[in-house]
């Protein structure tokens, strides 16, 4: 009874020592992501070992868009026009990135974030692991 009480203390205490990303880093987010996990609170982590396509993100304050584009061998990008429109918002110490379409809302918090790391969790707890995309060169 005391170590679960021990441990589950600790666990509070971790989470409420974690430090919120600050508002400086939001420019972390521009550039292209490559997902690399996606973890289900009930379920198997589903790895992705490579994809066709990554998630460009360009953020200018706190507004911006995502899109998928599909990286080429020759380094570049072949794209269509479809746009997430994208609005972070803090909230309680956590950033949030709002998305609209012309189909639907949504929102994900910003768990991690660096230089080479995103973790995103959506409203059903899949947190999706993504890291910083190094196009393809022939040199």
């Amino acid at each position: 009874m005391k170590r679960s009480l021990f441990l589950g203390g600790m666990a509070v205490l971790l989470f409420a020592c974690s430090s919120p990303i600050p508002e400086k880093d939001l420019v972390k987010l521009n550039g292209y992501w490559e997902i690399t996990k996606a973890e289900h609170p009930e379920g198997e982590p589903i790895d992705y070992k490579a994809s066709t396509t990554v998630d460009y993100l360009q953020i200018k304050g706190k507004s911006g868009f995502r899109q998928k584009v599909m990286p080429q061998l020759d380094g570049t990008f072949r794209t269509n026009t479809l746009q997430e429109k994208i609005t972070l918002k803090d909230s309680n110490a956590t950033w949030y990135l709002h998305y609209q379409t012309d189909y639907g809302r949504w929102k994900e918090a910003l768990v991690k974030l660096s230089d080479s790391v995103l973790v995103l969790k959506n409203d059903e707890n899949i947190e999706y692991r993504y890291k910083k995309f190094k196009p393809f060169s022939r040199k």
